[in-house]
């Protein structure tokens, strides 16, 4: 069975160093990690460029693709340490208000950019 494939924006600042977070923990062989920033416009099979800029994607095992929230939990789900986390993301009521808050981190993550661009 093929891994979980994560699909992250590797040229926004704050989203390389969050996922480089990840990939620096036990078990996160268990995931493969796609870097969209440079890729052409069909990243994935239903996955363009754009919408994969735009947002966190995963795809899990059985082919599905997620975002957001659900990426996330997808992703904490395979790290040790992390499990409990992607369990309690999981749980729908929880999964509705991480996605909201993440729409509110898309709506800021272009300031971050730009204040990096600056720095």
């Amino acid at each position: 069975m093929p891994k979980p494939v994560v699909y992250y924006d590797g040229a926004c600042p704050v989203c390389a160093r969050e996922i480089g977070f990840y990939r620096h923990r036990p078990g996160a062989d268990a995931l493969a990690w796609e870097d969209v920033s440079t890729a052409g416009p069909q990243v994935a099979p239903g996955l363009t460029r754009g919408s994969a800029l735009a947002r966190l994607h995963a795809r899990r095992e059985d082919g599905a693709l997620v975002s957001g929230a659900a990426a996330f939990a997808l992703i904490w789900s395979r790290l040790p340490g992390f499990r409990w986390a992607g369990a309690l993301l999981s749980l729908p009521p929880v999964l509705w208000g991480a996605e909201l808050g993440y729409r509110a981190f898309l709506r800021l993550r272009p300031l971050w950019r730009r204040a990096e661009t600056r720095a």
